[in-house]
């Protein structure tokens, strides 16, 4: 399957305003600014597609992405940022748990952190969050580009010992030089045939 067609669809903020289960979906955590919105450009190929905001913290619905009408990605509103109130923060971490918890169709939850850093307590309790609801702890380590190799190796066991022995997969990306799309398109596949879709994209090359 090509990629013919991308569509934004909805923000939401409440399970009345969400897209029918007719489709399976895949959504992606992290915290503000970790580069969600500039991976689902960089997996679709497309510039501008995604939301994107100069100011972190701004995103705070769940934004659904349909792909060829065949399945959706769902950008989780970013969290962590310091500048935001505390009901604030209550309010988004409610949005994303009652999306986790109850939402048929969701395949799997991809957490992103940026490689860069040691997981915060953020990240540590949306990772939790993830476990608990049954989803098996999928990881990408955004950023890439700003480390030499032997940093990156180093980096991806900081954040397997701050997440936790169940972070088994962890993939470095960077959405600025294209590297680690393609294992990203292996892996959207791989859950797609685990969960009995016939849906198999093929590798998006860089147009």
């Amino acid at each position: 399957m090509k990629i013919k067609s991308t569509e934004f669809l909805i923000s939401a903020v409440k399970p009345e305003q969400y897209p029918p289960e007719n489709l399976p979906e895949i959504a992606f955590a992290g915290r503000s600014n970790v580069g969600k919105s500039s991976m689902i450009n960089m997996l679709l190929n497309r510039r501008n597609f995604a939301r994107t905001s100069s100011t972190p913290g701004k995103t705070q619905t769940l934004n659904f992405y349909e792909i060829n009408e065949a399945f959706r990605f769902v950008d989780l509103p970013g969290y962590g940022y310091a500048r935001v109130s505390k009901d604030q923060h209550k309010s988004w971490g409610g949005m994303i748990r009652t999306y986790l918890s109850k939402r048929e169709n969701l395949l799997e939850v991809v957490q992103l952190v940026d490689i860069r850093h040691k997981p915060s307590l953020q990240d540590q309790e949306m990772y939790q969050w993830i476990l608990d609801e049954g989803f098996n702890g999928i990881v990408v380590a955004t950023k890439a580009d700003k480390l030499s190799k032997s940093q990156i190796s180093k980096q991806l066991k900081v954040i397997q010992a701050g997440l936790g022995a169940e972070a088994r997969i962890i993939i470095p990306i960077s959405a600025q030089s294209r590297w680690g799309k393609y294992e990203i398109w292996d892996l959207i596949n791989s859950i797609f045939k685990a969960n009995d879709y016939d849906i198999q994209v093929e590798r998006q090359h860089d147009s």
